[in-house]
């Protein structure tokens, strides 16, 4: 459902063709030695972790791209940041560094430090959902959806109808559908809708960005219905340039300037850190709202540290408040989306069905035609990923009908509307050359897909059951 204004990527890419030049905007200064376990060392870590990619030790992954959360590579500017770590317990100037750069950045006044994106999600929710409440939002993601059912509510999908058709090739395919969403204002009311959460780059649906437009028009109808709304801006940098490049009229503006555009469309932002602001670790709250920060500081307290820390120590708040910058820095997003585009490009090009177009983040596999021959209940990107370590040593992540879990009424499984494979490009890491790498693994495992057997489960966890649930392969 693509606006009118909005510029069809189709017809016109001319603004993104200068981010496929091959060339990072860094020089590398340190490297950390990776090896390849041989064939018998694979099949026997993969046993051993009861074919869950998840529970296999780092050291035996060549390339991982499970997740970019906590995984990037900080710059020397962070790295000298660590040691100007003021480990005060209580009024640490590190952590006054970082509030001047989310509201520089960000425009909120009030910032709740926390130890990652659920550490934040834990202190929100518990303080403003209650048994019964509905959360709507666009495609929920997995902390997000088991963080709202712990506190007895339930998430409601609001994305629009062309999110779950892997192939066309709209701008915006993360934005909410504004006639699902005042359906559900409708008939909850705001006494039993706390917020409404906008993921913006939507991860579990493709790492599909949200216009500038839709976040406007989601604000201005959650206000009349009296319903704050909250960014999950783990991605909100690479957000931001997918509106830039994107968004007609919007190619003028610098990246500062859609990010406080982007920020003003929310009353609350969490956010985990570990992603754009290219962290180990670290994470927080955000409002422009005195009652809300009032609401869950003491909260935060109790489950992450005191209101200056939250969970970290001074180094780690320090290096997030460089990294919010060096995350937001025009060449390098450049760089940062141009990178994972070559992955999907060159894996299009060579016929695997990848979902498009790419997202910010990771390029997402289409299992439904890569192993149509396995069903959801036996996930066939769990059977996927466990063959690409097999061939490769390349590890990366289901997203589909083992992340999506099971419905909290029925206990049945909840079918994914997407069933994908995520392939997630960790930030300043991989070269040019370790896609090249991972494109060759991929064909690996398209060439002997229809030897492919699925997943049954032998040990399911009750909550987040991808972690660590494990399996046999089905007979």
């Amino acid at each position: 459902m693509a606006e009118l204004f909005i510029k069809s990527e189709i017809i016109d890419r001319s603004m993104e063709e200068d981010i496929f030049s091959e060339v990072e905007p860094f020089r590398i200064k340190m490297v950390e030695p990776i090896r390849m376990p041989s064939r018998e060392e694979r099949e026997k870590c993969l046993d051993e972790a009861g074919l869950n990619v998840f529970l296999i030790k780092g050291k035996n992954i060549f390339i991982d791209l499970l997740t970019d959360s906590g995984t990037g590579a900080m710059s020397d500017r962070q790295w000298a940041g660590l040691m100007m770590g003021d480990e005060t317990y209580a009024g640490s100037r590190n952590f006054y560094n970082l509030e001047e750069a989310v509201q520089d950045i960000l425009g909120f006044k009030y910032v709740l430090p926390c130890h990652q994106g659920r550490g934040a999600e834990n202190v929100l929710h518990t303080s403003l959902i209650k048994d019964g409440d509905v959360i709507p939002g666009n495609t929920h993601f997995d902390t997000t959806k088991a963080h709202i059912e712990h506190k007895k509510g339930r998430a409601i999908d609001c994305t629009i109808d062309e999110a779950a058709d892997p192939y066309i090739d709209l701008p915006f395919k993360g934005n909410l559908d504004l006639k699902k969403l005042e359906e559900v204002y409708k008939e909850y009311g705001k006494e039993h809708i706390p917020f409404t959460v906008v993921t913006a780059t939507c991860n579990s649906g493709g790492g599909q960005p949200v216009s500038l437009q839709n976040m406007r028009a989601v604000k201005e109808l959650s206000d009349r219905y009296g319903i704050p709304v909250c960014l999950d801006g783990a991605r909100y940098a690479e957000n931001c340039h997918f509106i830039k490049v994107r968004e007609t009229g919007m190619e003028k503006h610098s990246m500062k300037e859609i990010s406080r555009m982007q920020a003003e469309c929310f009353d609350i932002m969490t956010m985990s850190a570990k992603k754009d602001a290219i962290v180990n670790i670290g994470g927080f709250i955000a409002t422009r709202h005195e009652e809300i920060y009032d609401s869950v500081k003491n909260l935060g307290i109790l489950f992450e540290g005191f209101v200056t820390y939250g969970g970290l120590a001074g180094r780690d708040l320090e290096a997030m408040a460089i990294g919010l910058y060096e995350g937001l820095d025009e060449d390098y997003l450049k760089y940062r989306i141009g990178h994972v585009r070559y992955l999907g490009e060159r894996l299009k090009e060579r016929g695997m069905p990848v979902l498009w177009p790419p997202g910010g983040h990771a390029i997402y596999l289409d299992m439904k035609e890569f192993l149509p021959h396995i069903s959801p209940d036996q996930f066939p990107g769990m059977a996927f990923c466990a063959h690409l370590y097999l061939e490769s040593a390349v590890r990366g992540v289901e997203i589909g009908t083992l992340l999506n879990g099971r419905d909290p009424d029925t206990g049945k499984n909840r079918p994914a509307k997407l069933e994908l494979v995520r392939l997630t490009i960790p930030r300043r890491v991989y070269t040019f050359k370790h896609l090249d790498y991972v494109v060759k693994a991929v064909l690996k495992v398209w060439e002997k897909r229809e030897q492919i057997k699925g997943f049954d489960l032998t040990d399911e966890p009750p909550v987040l059951r991808h972690f660590t649930a494990k399996f046999k392969w089905a007979e």
